[in-house]
Protein backbone atom coordinates (compact mmCIF):
# COMPACT_ATOMS: atom_id res chain seq x y z
CA UNK A 1 0.00 0.00 0.00
CA UNK A 2 1.48 2.99 -1.02
CA UNK A 3 0.55 6.47 1.11
CA UNK A 4 1.32 10.07 0.59
CA UNK A 5 1.29 11.49 4.27
CA UNK A 6 0.43 15.18 4.18
CA UNK A 7 0.99 17.73 7.02
CA UNK A 8 2.35 20.89 7.99
CA UNK A 9 2.96 19.07 11.56
CA UNK A 10 5.85 17.24 10.97
CA UNK A 11 9.80 17.41 12.10
CA UNK A 12 12.51 19.54 10.15
CA UNK A 13 15.92 20.24 10.28
CA UNK A 14 15.47 23.45 11.84
CA UNK A 15 12.57 22.22 14.30
CA UNK A 16 12.79 18.83 15.29
CA UNK A 17 10.25 18.25 17.83
CA UNK A 18 7.42 19.99 15.34
CA UNK A 19 4.83 17.81 14.94
CA UNK A 20 6.42 14.47 15.98
CA UNK A 21 4.11 12.51 16.75
CA UNK A 22 3.12 12.21 13.48
CA UNK A 23 6.11 10.85 12.25
CA UNK A 24 6.22 8.44 15.11
CA UNK A 25 3.10 7.10 14.32
CA UNK A 26 4.29 6.83 10.48
CA UNK A 27 7.46 5.52 11.98
CA UNK A 28 6.09 2.20 13.43
CA UNK A 29 3.23 2.39 10.49
CA UNK A 30 6.21 1.91 7.87
CA UNK A 31 7.93 -0.53 10.02
CA UNK A 32 5.02 -2.92 9.85
CA UNK A 33 5.98 -4.00 6.19
CA UNK A 34 2.76 -3.43 5.00
CA UNK A 35 3.28 0.19 3.96
CA UNK A 36 4.66 2.52 1.80
CA UNK A 37 4.88 6.52 2.08
CA UNK A 38 6.30 9.57 1.11
CA UNK A 39 6.08 12.88 2.82
CA UNK A 40 4.67 16.15 1.90
CA UNK A 41 5.28 18.09 4.84
CA UNK A 42 4.55 22.38 3.49
CA UNK A 43 6.15 25.43 5.29
CA UNK A 44 5.45 28.68 5.25
CA UNK A 45 7.11 30.93 2.31
CA UNK A 46 9.53 33.47 4.50
CA UNK A 47 11.82 35.75 2.57
CA UNK A 48 14.46 35.26 4.39
CA UNK A 49 16.47 33.18 7.38
CA UNK A 50 17.85 37.10 8.62
CA UNK A 51 17.62 37.33 12.63
CA UNK A 52 15.61 40.38 12.35
CA UNK A 53 12.84 37.64 11.48
CA UNK A 54 13.13 35.87 14.95
CA UNK A 55 11.30 32.88 15.35
CA UNK A 56 10.42 33.04 11.62
CA UNK A 57 13.42 33.07 9.93
CA UNK A 58 13.73 29.66 10.54
CA UNK A 59 11.33 28.86 8.27
CA UNK A 60 13.34 29.68 5.37
CA UNK A 61 16.03 27.18 6.31
CA UNK A 62 13.89 24.30 5.98
CA UNK A 63 15.55 22.16 3.05
CA UNK A 64 13.40 21.89 0.39
CA UNK A 65 13.64 17.78 0.46
CA UNK A 66 15.56 15.90 3.76
CA UNK A 67 15.43 12.50 4.59
CA UNK A 68 14.39 11.29 8.28
CA UNK A 69 14.77 8.03 9.85
CA UNK A 70 15.40 7.04 6.53
CA UNK A 71 11.70 8.84 5.03
CA UNK A 72 11.88 10.95 2.30
CA UNK A 73 10.11 14.19 3.57
CA UNK A 74 9.49 17.23 0.75
CA UNK A 75 8.77 20.87 2.20
CA UNK A 76 7.31 22.78 -0.46
CA UNK A 77 6.15 26.40 0.60
CA UNK A 78 3.05 28.23 0.97
CA UNK A 79 2.50 31.57 1.24
CA UNK A 80 0.52 32.61 3.96
CA UNK A 81 -0.96 36.16 4.07
CA UNK A 82 -1.30 38.34 7.36
CA UNK A 83 -4.94 38.72 8.83
CA UNK A 84 -6.52 36.96 5.91
CA UNK A 85 -4.24 33.42 6.41
CA UNK A 86 -6.46 31.70 8.53
CA UNK A 87 -9.47 32.29 6.01
CA UNK A 88 -7.72 31.52 2.76
CA UNK A 89 -5.34 28.61 4.13
CA UNK A 90 -6.99 25.64 2.92
CA UNK A 91 -6.86 26.91 -0.53
CA UNK A 92 -3.51 28.61 -0.80
CA UNK A 93 -2.04 25.23 0.83
CA UNK A 94 -3.50 22.96 -1.74
CA UNK A 95 -3.07 25.13 -4.61
CA UNK A 96 1.06 25.57 -3.75
CA UNK A 97 1.62 21.83 -3.34
CA UNK A 98 0.01 20.86 -6.67
CA UNK A 99 3.05 20.50 -8.30
CA UNK A 100 5.57 18.79 -5.60
CA UNK A 101 2.66 15.84 -5.80
CA UNK A 102 2.34 15.97 -9.51
CA UNK A 103 6.08 15.15 -9.51
CA UNK A 104 6.23 12.54 -7.21
CA UNK A 105 3.59 11.03 -9.42
CA UNK A 106 5.21 11.07 -12.33
CA UNK A 107 8.79 10.04 -10.54
CA UNK A 108 6.75 6.29 -10.47
CA UNK A 109 4.83 6.81 -6.81
CA UNK A 110 1.82 6.74 -7.97
CA UNK A 111 0.45 6.81 -4.52
CA UNK A 112 -3.12 5.05 -3.41
CA UNK A 113 -4.26 7.25 -0.22
CA UNK A 114 -3.44 10.51 1.15
CA UNK A 115 -3.17 10.64 4.83
CA UNK A 116 -3.92 13.98 6.19
CA UNK A 117 -2.70 15.34 9.61
CA UNK A 118 -4.75 17.77 11.58
CA UNK A 119 -8.15 18.97 10.10
CA UNK A 120 -7.45 22.55 9.15
CA UNK A 121 -6.28 23.75 7.16
CA UNK A 122 -4.25 20.55 6.15
CA UNK A 123 -7.18 17.79 6.05
CA UNK A 124 -9.49 20.38 4.01
CA UNK A 125 -6.57 21.38 1.72
CA UNK A 126 -5.91 17.13 1.16
CA UNK A 127 -9.29 16.73 0.16
CA UNK A 128 -8.81 19.45 -2.69
CA UNK A 129 -5.83 17.59 -3.59
CA UNK A 130 -7.52 13.94 -3.24
CA UNK A 131 -10.53 15.39 -5.22
CA UNK A 132 -7.98 17.09 -8.03
CA UNK A 133 -5.68 13.64 -8.25
CA UNK A 134 -8.38 11.17 -7.76
CA UNK A 135 -7.29 9.58 -4.82
CA UNK A 136 -9.06 8.72 -1.37
CA UNK A 137 -8.08 10.54 1.97
CA UNK A 138 -8.15 9.88 5.33
CA UNK A 139 -7.99 12.61 8.00
CA UNK A 140 -6.45 12.29 11.63
CA UNK A 141 -7.69 15.38 14.37
CA UNK A 142 -5.30 15.54 16.88
CA UNK A 143 -7.40 18.32 19.42
CA UNK A 144 -7.04 22.45 18.38
CA UNK A 145 -8.20 21.38 14.50
CA UNK A 146 -11.45 20.64 15.89
CA UNK A 147 -11.75 21.27 19.95
CA UNK A 148 -10.86 25.28 18.96
CA UNK A 149 -11.15 26.11 15.32
CA UNK A 150 -14.66 25.34 14.42
CA UNK A 151 -15.70 27.90 16.57
CA UNK A 152 -15.17 30.08 13.82
CA UNK A 153 -17.84 30.41 11.27
CA UNK A 154 -15.38 29.49 8.19
CA UNK A 155 -13.15 27.41 8.98
CA UNK A 156 -15.86 25.44 10.92
CA UNK A 157 -17.52 25.72 7.23
CA UNK A 158 -14.82 24.15 5.47
CA UNK A 159 -14.21 21.33 7.69
CA UNK A 160 -17.53 19.87 7.58
CA UNK A 161 -17.12 20.14 3.60
CA UNK A 162 -13.90 18.09 4.36
CA UNK A 163 -15.62 16.06 7.00
CA UNK A 164 -18.86 15.21 5.00
CA UNK A 165 -16.24 14.40 1.28
CA UNK A 166 -13.01 12.32 2.82
CA UNK A 167 -13.28 8.75 3.00
CA UNK A 168 -12.39 8.15 6.25
CA UNK A 169 -11.32 10.01 9.59
CA UNK A 170 -9.09 9.35 12.27
CA UNK A 171 -9.25 10.32 16.16
CA UNK A 172 -6.09 10.39 18.46
CA UNK A 173 -9.26 9.90 21.14
CA UNK A 174 -13.02 9.21 21.58
CA UNK A 175 -13.62 13.02 23.40
CA UNK A 176 -12.67 13.92 19.75
CA UNK A 177 -14.76 11.64 17.71
CA UNK A 178 -17.67 12.90 20.27
CA UNK A 179 -16.98 16.67 19.19
CA UNK A 180 -16.92 15.75 15.31
CA UNK A 181 -20.43 14.07 15.36
CA UNK A 182 -21.44 16.97 17.63
CA UNK A 183 -20.62 19.18 14.61
CA UNK A 184 -22.65 17.01 12.42
CA UNK A 185 -20.46 13.97 10.99
CA UNK A 186 -21.99 10.36 10.68
CA UNK A 187 -20.31 8.76 13.60
CA UNK A 188 -20.11 5.17 11.34
CA UNK A 189 -17.28 7.53 9.47
CA UNK A 190 -14.77 8.38 12.64
CA UNK A 191 -12.54 5.47 13.56
CA UNK A 192 -10.86 6.80 17.43
CA UNK A 193 -6.89 4.94 16.67
CA UNK A 194 -5.25 6.54 19.92
CA UNK A 195 -1.49 7.45 19.81
CA UNK A 196 1.47 4.98 21.38
CA UNK A 197 4.19 5.61 23.30
CA UNK A 198 7.54 5.22 21.73
CA UNK A 199 8.75 2.20 24.55
CA UNK A 200 12.08 2.25 23.33
CA UNK A 201 13.24 5.33 23.16
CA UNK A 202 11.15 6.38 26.81
CA UNK A 203 12.53 3.90 29.67
CA UNK A 204 13.53 4.12 33.31
CA UNK A 205 16.74 5.99 34.01
CA UNK A 206 18.95 5.57 37.01
CA UNK A 207 17.04 7.93 38.84
CA UNK A 208 19.85 8.63 41.60
CA UNK A 209 22.51 9.23 38.87
CA UNK A 210 20.58 11.36 36.52
CA UNK A 211 19.35 13.38 39.01
CA UNK A 212 22.43 14.34 40.74
CA UNK A 213 23.73 15.03 36.88
CA UNK A 214 20.77 17.13 36.22
CA UNK A 215 21.11 18.93 39.74
CA UNK A 216 17.73 17.94 40.76
CA UNK A 217 17.30 18.23 44.87
CA UNK A 218 14.15 17.63 46.38
CA UNK A 219 9.98 16.49 44.85
CA UNK A 220 10.74 17.89 41.84
CA UNK A 221 8.19 18.49 39.13
CA UNK A 222 8.68 18.91 35.21
CA UNK A 223 6.29 20.51 32.72
CA UNK A 224 6.89 19.84 28.86
CA UNK A 225 5.11 22.03 26.37
CA UNK A 226 5.42 25.41 24.21
CA UNK A 227 5.28 28.41 26.40
CA UNK A 228 2.09 29.77 25.61
CA UNK A 229 -1.28 30.18 27.27
CA UNK A 230 -2.83 26.88 26.48
CA UNK A 231 -0.22 25.28 28.33
CA UNK A 232 -0.83 26.79 31.36
CA UNK A 233 2.67 26.98 32.98
CA UNK A 234 1.52 29.81 35.15
CA UNK A 235 -1.16 27.79 37.06
CA UNK A 236 2.04 25.35 37.82
CA UNK A 237 4.06 28.02 38.77
CA UNK A 238 1.15 30.21 40.86
CA UNK A 239 1.15 26.70 42.72
CA UNK A 240 4.50 26.59 44.37
CA UNK A 241 3.99 29.01 47.37
CA UNK A 242 1.49 26.11 48.23
CA UNK A 243 3.98 23.61 48.20
CA UNK A 244 6.92 25.06 49.58
CA UNK A 245 9.27 22.02 49.13
CA UNK A 246 8.61 20.99 45.60
CA UNK A 247 11.08 22.55 43.02
CA UNK A 248 9.98 22.65 39.22
CA UNK A 249 11.55 22.68 35.74
CA UNK A 250 10.11 23.66 32.81
CA UNK A 251 10.95 22.30 28.80
CA UNK A 252 9.93 24.47 26.14
CA UNK A 253 10.57 27.48 24.09
CA UNK A 254 7.84 30.23 23.12
CA UNK A 255 6.75 33.59 23.48
CA UNK A 256 5.31 33.36 27.14
CA UNK A 257 8.76 32.82 28.40
CA UNK A 258 9.36 35.98 29.81
CA UNK A 259 6.30 36.59 31.51
CA UNK A 260 6.56 33.42 33.04
CA UNK A 261 9.95 33.95 34.36
CA UNK A 262 8.19 37.34 35.42
CA UNK A 263 5.47 35.62 37.72
CA UNK A 264 8.04 33.23 39.13
CA UNK A 265 9.55 36.76 40.76
CA UNK A 266 7.09 38.22 41.43
CA UNK A 267 5.49 35.00 43.71
CA UNK A 268 8.81 34.67 45.16
CA UNK A 269 9.66 31.60 43.64
CA UNK A 270 12.02 32.10 41.09
CA UNK A 271 14.49 30.26 43.09
CA UNK A 272 12.66 27.27 42.66
CA UNK A 273 12.19 27.33 39.09
CA UNK A 274 14.22 26.48 36.25
CA UNK A 275 13.73 27.19 32.40
CA UNK A 276 15.28 24.37 30.35
CA UNK A 277 14.29 25.58 27.05
CA UNK A 278 13.33 22.74 24.05
CA UNK A 279 15.08 19.70 24.53
CA UNK A 280 15.21 17.12 22.13
CA UNK A 281 13.32 13.93 22.91
CA UNK A 282 16.88 11.81 23.95
CA UNK A 283 17.88 14.70 26.47
CA UNK A 284 13.87 14.76 27.52
CA UNK A 285 14.12 11.55 28.68
CA UNK A 286 16.30 11.78 31.04
CA UNK A 287 14.43 14.88 33.02
CA UNK A 288 11.21 12.73 32.63
CA UNK A 289 13.14 9.68 34.25
CA UNK A 290 14.29 12.25 37.21
CA UNK A 291 11.32 14.02 37.86
CA UNK A 292 8.97 12.83 40.75
CA UNK A 293 5.95 13.75 38.85
CA UNK A 294 5.06 15.00 35.72
CA UNK A 295 2.53 18.25 35.39
CA UNK A 296 0.07 19.08 32.61
CA UNK A 297 -1.98 22.05 33.29
CA UNK A 298 -3.53 22.48 29.59
CA UNK A 299 -6.93 23.94 28.66
CA UNK A 300 -6.92 21.88 25.64
CA UNK A 301 -5.56 18.52 24.67
CA UNK A 302 -5.86 15.97 22.13
CA UNK A 303 -4.00 12.96 23.23
CA UNK A 304 -1.14 14.64 25.13
CA UNK A 305 2.32 12.65 24.13
CA UNK A 306 3.95 13.70 26.85
CA UNK A 307 1.75 11.97 29.34
CA UNK A 308 2.78 8.53 28.13
CA UNK A 309 6.30 9.49 27.54
CA UNK A 310 6.78 10.18 31.32
CA UNK A 311 4.62 7.19 32.35
CA UNK A 312 6.94 5.52 29.86
CA UNK A 313 9.70 6.53 32.61
CA UNK A 314 7.87 5.61 34.90
CA UNK A 315 7.15 8.64 36.44
CA UNK A 316 3.52 9.38 37.16
CA UNK A 317 1.48 12.46 35.94
CA UNK A 318 -0.31 15.51 37.59
CA UNK A 319 -2.71 16.77 34.66
CA UNK A 320 -5.68 18.81 33.90
CA UNK A 321 -9.11 16.73 33.25
CA UNK A 322 -9.50 18.15 29.60
CA UNK A 323 -10.50 16.45 25.99
CA UNK A 324 -8.82 13.21 25.50
CA UNK A 325 -6.80 13.07 28.98
CA UNK A 326 -8.91 11.10 30.95
CA UNK A 327 -8.77 8.17 28.60
CA UNK A 328 -4.65 8.57 29.09
CA UNK A 329 -4.62 9.20 33.17
CA UNK A 330 -6.93 5.85 33.43
CA UNK A 331 -5.96 4.41 36.61
CA UNK A 332 -3.50 5.17 40.16
CA UNK A 333 -0.36 4.19 38.35
CA UNK A 334 -0.59 6.71 35.93
CA UNK A 335 -0.86 9.37 38.11
CA UNK A 336 -4.26 12.08 39.41
CA UNK A 337 -6.11 14.34 37.04
CA UNK A 338 -6.81 17.52 38.87
CA UNK A 339 -10.15 18.66 40.51
CA UNK A 340 -10.03 21.72 38.87
CA UNK A 341 -7.27 24.15 36.56
CA UNK A 342 -5.90 26.41 39.18
CA UNK A 343 -3.07 26.64 41.01
CA UNK A 344 -4.90 25.44 44.13
CA UNK A 345 -5.77 22.34 41.93
CA UNK A 346 -2.76 22.14 41.13
CA UNK A 347 -1.19 22.12 44.31
CA UNK A 348 -4.12 19.58 45.45
CA UNK A 349 -3.50 17.16 43.18
CA UNK A 350 0.49 17.16 43.72
CA UNK A 351 -0.23 16.24 47.50
CA UNK A 352 -2.74 13.73 46.64
CA UNK A 353 -0.71 11.86 44.33
CA UNK A 354 2.33 12.31 47.15
CA UNK A 355 0.06 11.04 49.73
CA UNK A 356 -0.39 7.52 47.27
CA UNK A 357 2.78 7.90 45.07
CA UNK A 358 2.88 4.96 42.76
CA UNK A 359 5.88 2.41 42.11
CA UNK A 360 7.93 3.31 39.49
CA UNK A 361 7.86 -0.22 37.79
CA UNK A 362 4.05 0.30 37.98
CA UNK A 363 3.64 3.46 36.16
CA UNK A 364 5.92 1.82 33.84
CA UNK A 365 4.04 -0.92 33.69
CA UNK A 366 0.79 0.82 32.92
CA UNK A 367 2.74 2.63 29.77
CA UNK A 368 3.35 -0.44 28.25
CA UNK A 369 -0.56 -1.19 27.40
CA UNK A 370 0.10 2.00 25.22
CA UNK A 371 2.25 0.40 22.34
CA UNK A 372 1.95 1.74 18.80
CA UNK A 373 0.72 -1.98 17.67
CA UNK A 374 -2.74 -1.60 17.79
CA UNK A 375 -2.77 1.58 16.26
CA UNK A 376 -0.71 0.42 13.33
CA UNK A 377 -3.03 -2.63 13.13
CA UNK A 378 -6.58 -0.31 12.86
CA UNK A 379 -4.17 2.53 10.15
CA UNK A 380 -3.96 -0.81 7.84
CA UNK A 381 -7.42 -2.22 8.59
CA UNK A 382 -9.12 1.00 7.40
CA UNK A 383 -6.75 2.27 4.88
CA UNK A 384 -7.33 -1.16 3.14
CA UNK A 385 -11.23 -0.89 3.65
CA UNK A 386 -11.26 2.59 2.06
CA UNK A 387 -9.14 1.23 -1.07
CA UNK A 388 -11.32 -1.83 -1.21
CA UNK A 389 -14.01 0.35 -1.63
CA UNK A 390 -13.05 3.48 -3.13
CA UNK A 391 -13.87 4.10 -6.75
CA UNK A 392 -12.13 6.33 -8.83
Amino acid sequence: MKLLTFSTLFPNAEKPNHGIFVETRLRYLLASGKVQSRVVAPVPWFPSAHPRFGRYAGYAKVPAVESRAGIEVQHPRYVLPPKVGMTLAPFLLAQSVKPTVRRIIDAGYDFDLIDAHYFYPDGVAAVMLGRHFNKPVVITARGTDINLIPQYPLPRTQILWAGRRAQGMITVCNALKEEIVGLGIDADRITPLRNGVDLQRFQPVDRATVRAALGMTGFTLLSVGLLEPRKAHDLIIAALPALPDTRLMIAGSGPERARLEALAQQLNVSGRVRFLGALPQTELRNYYGAADAMVLASSREGWANVLLESMACGTPVVASNVWGTPEVVAAPAAGILMAERTPQGVADAVRKLRENYPAHEATRSYAEKFSWDDTTAGQIALFDKILGEFRP
